[in-house]
């Protein structure tokens, strides 16, 4: 028997596990986990990992760290505590994503993506094993570049555009994470229709342009598929070189059979005609500002993760005054 689609899939694709669920995590066997304000918030809510997150918070106890230092101190910690968790439940990496507001900082991502590394580092985890996720902003990018110098890997996320991730390949990054299922999400509102067919999916046909672009032009960043909506979507992009999965579809390929084709491949790309994007700091802004669709999803995600983050800071600093 070929086995299952997800066991399938696991051969032409390093399969990730888009959660903050330790149990999830240890039920699919992915390679590496990502997670993310939401996904963090989600969890700490949950009684299960309750001991997790009083304990991050335990460690800031009698530190004279106040007001805006300390709500970042413990953000920090409890993205690293439910990291630490991770990464004993799988062989490779964990992303633990910098603080949504930092994402027009430059300096303020870099310095909150050396803390994070710090911490981890702390607890006897090697860097090679953390991406530091920031948001595909110019601002975000430039962070990037210089955490990539200093051996800090980043996975750059809230991604929508092709001009976005050439940018990301320019500045050196290890990973980008293009969002598949927001940009099918703003073009069915945009258009009405559908696309009920993997292969219009805009989304997908996005994801697909990028990874040739890299291949295409000899760019080792790797591309991450995310944000999937359906099964559909995650096999038109088999061959991706990683693709993170939210656990209900990962429970869906691990029931279905039949047979997973490979539609992406690095020597298929090296023979397409594709031109060269310029992504000098103009050029990136006014392409961001042609593509609605790129500006509005990045703009939105933002938000979200930043209001995420404060619903997260709310929790611990209560924790934190109730003396748990």
């Amino acid at each position: 028997m070929a086995g299952t689609i997800l066991e399938q899939l696991k051969r032409y694709t390093t399969v990730v596990a888009d959660t903050g669920d330790f149990r999830q995590i240890e039920e699919y066997g992915p390679q590496d986990a990502t997670t993310n304000p939401s996904l963090i918030l989600a969890a700490a809510k949950e009684d299960e990992y309750r001991e997790v997150t009083q304990k991050a918070v335990r460690e800031l106890k009698g530190s004279p760290l106040q007001g805006e230092a300390l709500r970042a101190a413990l953000i920090d910690r409890v993205i690293v505590a439910f990291g630490l968790e991770i990464l004993k439940r799988v062989p490779g990496r964990v992303s633990s994503e910098v603080d949504a507001r930092l994402s027009f900082d430059t300096e303020g991502t870099v310095e909150r993506a050396r803390k994070l590394i710090s911490l981890y580092e702390q607890a006897g985890i090697d860097r090679e094993r953390i991406l530091i996720k920031i948001a595909s902003t110019w601002e975000g990018i430039q962070a990037a570049r210089v955490l990539e110098k200093e051996g800090i890997h980043c996975n750059l996320t809230l991604l929508f555009s092709v001009v976005q991730a050439v940018a990301c390949a320019e500045a050196g990054v290890r990973l980008i994470s293009p969002f598949v299922g927001r940009i099918l999400d703003w073009y069915k509102k945009a258009t009405g229709e559908s696309y009920a067919d993997a292969e219009t999916d805009p989304g997908v046909l996005s994801v697909r342009k990028i990874y040739c672009y890299y291949k295409k032009y000899g760019y080792g960043v790797q591309v991450m598929g995310a944000s999937f909506r359906n099964t559909g979507e995650i096999l038109a992009l088999a061959g991706c070189d990683l693709l993170t999965i939210a656990p209900s579809l990962l429970r869906e390929l691990a029931e279905m059979r039949g047979e997973v084709r490979r539609v992406l491949s690095a020597e298929a790309a090296m023979n397409m005609d594709i031109p060269r994007i310029a992504t000098d700091e103009n050029s990136f802004r006014f392409a961001m500002n042609e593509d609605a669709m790129a500006m509005e999803k990045t703009a939105e995600g933002i938000r979200r993760f930043a209001a995420d983050i404060r619903k997260l800071e709310t929790m611990l600093l209560e924790m934190h005054a109730a003396n748990l």
